[in-house]
């Protein structure tokens, strides 16, 4: 299979799959007025004519959500804000009563935090008739912060960047930084209290637990086995954090009261929604296309090699499946940052994968972010196939370099095999293809 055809048949999985994933349509669906009451899936709650009723948006997929949720309540929204990344290609300010703002991404900064300010602010002085709909997506932890008493936002931003680079996944990630934060950890329900709050949620993390996504703003802050301080230790780091957070992390292993004003928690897309909607897009181009897991985890790398050979195995004389086929996979990796390049986890599982299939005729892999945003490029992930190290070593790179360098973007850019889609909208993790034709 050369480049071109890769490139163009895992866009239009790409691009199915995202759609599946699209929080407009998906909370449209979800929300109804009747009368004084509010719809949430299957269950209705009280909305009386004189109770409040807003909207609150947290995350990548924030202005999507929103606007999902306006077109299902129109006037009944009484106001409310949506944060998502800043640079995102939505330029809008407003989505009806709700106005938009940016904060910073993957790191929280100064926009942050007035984001999180504006929030509490919003929730202030709210009746226990009154209620306020949460829609949260990935991204969230980072474009909304409000420090705990005693810290800064200097010290939360510098903890979150010695964390990534450290290799932290983001249940670890948000196993910290959650207890950093006056609004994480279920302390943005206690002060929604005494109003009512339901949550609508895109999810980014495998599994979906709820403490995790988003770093837990509006449920309880329950995760056994993952104590902030042994994370931090087991990661390498306790001596590089400051010694207020490190006093702030110490104090927060006695845990908050969990909130007791939260209706509903519903999860409307996650991995497995984008992997089930591939599969049906690889059908339509042709291919048998079998979801081997939706919950891949560990070093970028190390899952490229084991794709790799999976594939290779397939594609043998009477392998387990039909040809042409696409296996199809998805969950979210980790990288180990030691050099100075651009790139992310997908650009660097697609090109440890090239190596691993040097010279291979008749495949194609592909590790795309659903979110089309893959660390620190501007890129959706890459896609690589039998010819591509040598197209590369033909522009003056290696794969071996480039991966020390985790310079991998430019590896796949250099090959023809960097896949840039823009923001989708969405966040459901990474989506890992090889096409067999």
């Amino acid at each position: 299979m050369d480049i071109e055809r890769a490139m163009a048949e895992a866009s239009v999985i790409f691009r199915t799959a995202v759609r599946a994933a699209d929080p407009e349509v998906l909370v449209r669906n979800t929300i109804h007025l009747h009368g004084s009451s509010l719809t949430i899936g299957a269950r209705s709650h009280p909305l009386p004519s004189d109770a409040r009723l807003l909207v609150i948006g947290i995350g990548k997929a924030a202005v999507r959500m929103g606007r999902g949720a306006m077109a299902a309540l129109g006037a009944r929204v009484d106001g409310g804000l949506l944060v998502t990344k800043r640079g995102s290609d939505d330029p809008v300010e407003r989505v009806g009563k709700l106005e938009v703002v940016r904060g910073g991404h993957p790191i929280p900064d100064a926009t942050s935090e007035a984001a999180g300010v504006r929030i509490l602010r919003l929730v202030r002085d709210l009746q226990p008739r009154d209620l306020v709909l949460m829609l949260i997506s990935g991204g969230a932890s980072a474009v909304v912060e409000a420090p705990a008493a005693g810290l800064s936002l200097r010290e939360i931003a510098a903890a979150t960047e010695v964390l990534l680079r450290a290799g932290a996944d983001i249940r670890m990630l948000n196993a910290v930084r959650r207890r950093l934060s006056r609004i994480k950890g279920g302390r943005l329900a206690r002060e929604i209290a005494p109003a009512r709050v339901a949550n609508l949620i895109i999810s980014d993390v495998l599994g979906n637990p709820l403490p995790i996504i988003a770093s837990g703003p509006t449920v309880a802050d329950e995760q056994p086995g993952l104590d902030p301080v042994e994370v931090a230790a087991s990661l390498g780091v306790w001596g590089e954090l400051s010694a207020e957070l490190r006093a702030v992390l110490v104090a927060a292993r006695a845990g908050d009261q969990p909130p007791r004003n939260v209706l509903d928690s519903l999860v409307l897309a996650d991995a497995a929604t984008a992997a089930r909607a591939a599969a049906v897009a690889a059908g339509h181009l042709g291919y048998t296309a079998p979801v081997l897991a939706t919950d891949f985890t560990g070093e970028a790398r190390e899952l490229a090699r084991f794709w790799a050979a999976v594939a290779r195995h397939a594609r043998q004389p009477g392998g387990p499946f039909r040809s042409p086929v696409c296996l199809i996979g998805a969950g979210e990796t980790t990288v180990t940052v030691r050099g100075r390049g651009i790139g992310g986890r997908n650009t660097e599982m697609a090109v440890a994968a090239a190596a691993a299939i040097e010279g291979v005729e008749g495949l194609a892999i592909a590790s795309l972010a659903t979110d089309g945003d893959d660390g620190l490029t501007d890129a959706a992930g890459g896609v690589v196939v039998g010819s591509t190290v040598a197209r590369a070593r033909a522009a003056g790179i290696d794969p071996a370099a480039a991966l020390d360098e985790n310079d991998t973007a430019r590896f796949l850019a250099a090959s023809g095999g960097l896949l840039v889609t823009g923001a989708t909208g969405t966040n459901v993790n990474d989506l890992y293809l090889a096409l067999l034709p």
